[in-house]
């Protein structure tokens, strides 16, 4: 298949967007499909450099919004996001077109493994779910607050103490020789759509549609459905510790209160009918937020 003018992807500029977004061009390049990036500055990549928290200054959409808009405004045709940056409320004129094949979801320690970290040693993140679940591990772990590029998190391991991040970002960057501990998805689940890309474009562009065809990834797409289902059912995104994560058959989920500290977290079994199994994943999100609103 061919198009006369290369497609446009509209990607972040950071080292690991920009690979992923080369890696979607060399996907489509293969199906015969020319395709060129267009970068674009987000206001989660301009406010890297500080401490403050992810989720105060708007949580999710903070670095996908100004890449929606580059499609919706014709600057770009597709638009390439890390998933789990993605609200599960749909941008009106735009769908997911596309789930590339999943990279490895679990979330690691760089630094010191979880059984090496002496008591009240420090854990470095911006995730208020990796946070949950680390204190829930080990309630005696301080955390401080990290953001930045990977680099910049790597020069910023806390001395005695590990950061924490997602081993597909590592992959991406060839840099999996710094982990210290794959952390067990069964147990620190990850964050919705963790280790995969979705790509969006316009509803009603064909021809675009009929070229993402080529590189979505079937099993990915029903895995990250199912997850974002759970999310979705709670109406919530990184302002709360949540984690959904499709794996062997089965749905891990994980919910936390900021406020009181409880915790949920449950292992449920899936169909493999996508329609079943989203139904399943919402009401395992209403089974959590009742737990941890009572319990």
């Amino acid at each position: 298949m061919g198009t006369s003018e290369p497609l446009r992807i509209a990607t972040r500029g950071s080292q690991q967007a920009t690979t992923q977004a080369l890696a979607v061009a060399e996907q489509l390049r293969a199906a015969g499909i020319a395709a060129e990036l267009v970068i674009i500055d987000t206001y989660g990549d301009r406010t890297q450099s500080t401490n403050v928290p992810l989720h105060s200054i708007g949580g999710l959409g903070v670095f996908t919004k100004e890449v929606q808009l580059a499609v919706l405004d014709g600057r770009a045709d597709i638009a390439v996001h890390s998933a789990k940056d993605l609200p599960t409320a749909p941008t009106e004129g735009l769908l997911i077109a596309a789930f590339t094949q999943r990279r490895n979801a679990a979330d690691a320690l760089i630094g010191q493994r979880l059984s090496d970290l002496g008591f009240e040693a420090t854990i470095a993140t911006g995730s208020v779910r990796r946070r949950a679940q680390l204190h829930r591990a080990r309630p005696d772990l301080v955390f401080d607050e990290l953001r930045g590029n990977i680099n910049t998190r790597l020069e910023r391991i806390p001395a005695e103490g590990s950061i924490v991040m997602a081993v597909a970002a590592l992959e991406v960057l060839g840099l999996t020789d710094r982990i210290a501990e794959v952390l067990d998805p069964a147990e620190f689940v990850p964050a919705v759509g963790q280790g995969c890309v979705a790509v969006e474009c316009g509803v009603g562009n064909r021809k675009v549609l009929e070229a993402l065809e080529w590189i979505d990834h079937e099993d990915t797409r029903y895995e990250v459905s199912v997850e974002r289902a759970f999310m979705a059912e709670l109406g919530s995104g990184c302002s709360l510790p949540i984690g959904a994560h499709v794996d062997g058959g089965r749905l891990y989920v994980f919910l936390a209160d900021p406020d009181t500290g409880r915790t949920a977290s449950d292992t449920i079994e899936l169909s493999g009918d996508r329609d079943e199994d989203l139904g399943r994943a919402a009401q395992a999100a209403e089974v959590a937020r009742a737990h941890v609103t009572n319990s």
